[in-house]
């Protein structure tokens, strides 16, 4: 009887001690695993359209937040939607994001950061990539301070520049044509800001504006029947009906003079503009430090504004212009060259 409960007692004490042992080791497996596990952050990229120059931006934010060590696959999940131009698909998308509770999201073009805030409501972070005039847009309420869950990077077009590029190539020409979308708000800024510049130089300048893409056709007769060369600022409906204005001033001999470097790719004869993948970037930089803890509403907007060169010369020997040898060499080694 002695030796039963001796077995017993023996008994009952390795089960206390394997019931402490193993809870304990199981609660050092559980602490280890989770000072390992990694977080994943959910970003929500929104983007208006499909067109080259906000396409570049797109590529440009994923590499951004890649440079600030976000890897979609191992700490990063993207969730990119594309509008295609639907103010509806807009709101639907940015709702989406809302309700999801992504950890940040960013708008590509002015339309698609304005649906982004309103569905936000001032608390999920927003970033700005290449809005223009994002004070008069109602995004932020100053560059420097923006105040509230957005900001980001804004890419402030070198219009001086540009137009003394016009001037350099074609220096005989007097009469400028501008076009824009009535309800793109990037658009209107800068022609409107072009149209001044332009005014003050001693140009005639005309203006000309479509609704939507339909109607660049009947818009781009008119014009290039009534001046000696187009300026096309960053307005997304222009880029992308640009081979269509440009079948169309091609016929009339008129060269289109655009913002945008992949504008010059469809058919532009030259520019002096910021790198739109580069502008991107910056964005998904700021994207980055946003999720690490920096504030957005001190965080100042961040202006892109250095000019890179861009030239077609087929464009250009299509319409009997001869490029300055100061241009292509800094085209060349700066910039770049379509063919």
């Amino acid at each position: 009887m002695k030796r039963m409960y001796g077995l017993i007692v023996l008994l009952a004490g390795f089960l206390i001690f394997a019931f402490f042992y193993g809870g304990s080791s199981s609660e050092k497996t559980d602490a280890s695993t989770k000072s390992k596990t990694i977080k994943t952050y959910k970003v929500g990229i929104l983007q208006l359209m499909t067109q080259p120059a906000l396409d570049q931006i797109h590529k440009g934010i994923v590499a951004g937040l890649k440079a600030e060590g976000f890897k979609v696959g191992t700490n990063l999940k993207i969730d990119y939607q594309n509008a295609q131009g639907d103010q509806s698909n807009l709101q639907t998308m940015s709702s989406k994001f809302a309700n999801e509770n992504d950890d940040l999201t960013v708008g590509i073009a002015t339309p698609a950061a304005q649906a982004l805030a309103k569905a936000a409501n001032g608390k999920t972070p927003v970033i700005l990539a290449g809005i223009t005039d994002p004070v008069g847009g109602g995004l932020i309420k100053s560059n420097a301070v923006p105040g509230g869950n957005i900001t980001g990077t804004s890419g402030e077009s070198p219009l001086k520049s540009q137009l003394n590029l016009i001037k350099k190539i074609l220096p005989k020409a007097k009469t400028l044509g501008i076009i824009y979308t009535t309800s793109d708000h990037g658009g209107t800024y800068n022609a409107k800001k072009m149209q001044k510049i332009a005014a003050a130089a001693g140009y005639t300048v005309k203006m000309y504006t479509i609704s939507s893409t339909n109607d660049m056709q009947t818009v781009a007769e008119k014009m290039a029947s009534e001046v000696q060369v187009v300026y096309a600022p960053q307005d997304n409906d222009v880029a992308s009906a640009m081979k269509t204005l440009v079948s169309v001033t091609n016929k009339a001999k008129v060269p289109v003079f655009p913002d945008v470097d992949t504008m010059v790719k469809d058919g532009g004869v030259a520019t002096l503009s910021v790198n739109q993948f580069n502008l991107g970037k910056a964005s998904g930089v700021i994207a980055g430090k946003v999720l690490k803890g920096k504030k957005t509403s001190t965080y100042p907007l961040t202006f892109i504004t250095k000019g890179e060169m861009t030239v077609n010369t087929t464009e250009a020997k299509l319409l009997g212009i001869k490029l300055p040898a100061s241009v292509l060499h800094e085209a060349k080694k700066k910039g770049e060259i379509f063919k």
